[in-house]
């Protein structure tokens, strides 16, 4: 159980760092493929080129090879979304009833008086 626990807890961190890494890994096979001429490649644009070739071609990888990862991390954030918004909704049900029984006690104070 506690393992599952600490799987969660850096879900947002492990997905991150196995995206980049995706990314990365074809930005080296670009590179490869540049440096041995396979794509045509010149100067700081053929550089760029590489760049956006990585981009696009580890975007459907990440989305096929990182799911689990990825409903890790929307589990992970949508449990901290929604603790945030049962405490706010305590905060103010609080700050109403205090306000709620100030309001009642000025009037019992008029009534009386």
């Amino acid at each position: 159980m506690s393992s599952k626990v600490s799987n969660k807890s850096h879900a947002t961190l492990r997905y991150t760092s196995m995206r980049v890494s995706i990314f990365l890994g074809c930005l080296l096979v670009a590179l490869l493929l540049g440096h041995f001429q396979v794509i045509p490649v010149k100067g700081q644009t053929g550089a760029i080129f590489l760049f956006l070739v990585a981009a696009v071609v580890s975007a459907p990888l990440s989305y096929v090879l990182l799911s689990r990862q990825r409903d890790d991390m929307s589990a992970q954030i949508s449990g901290r979304v929604d603790g945030i918004r049962n405490r706010t909704a305590a905060r103010i049900a609080s700050q109403n009833a205090e306000e709620d029984a100030a309001d009642d006690a000025a009037r019992a104070t008029a009534l009386q008086g």
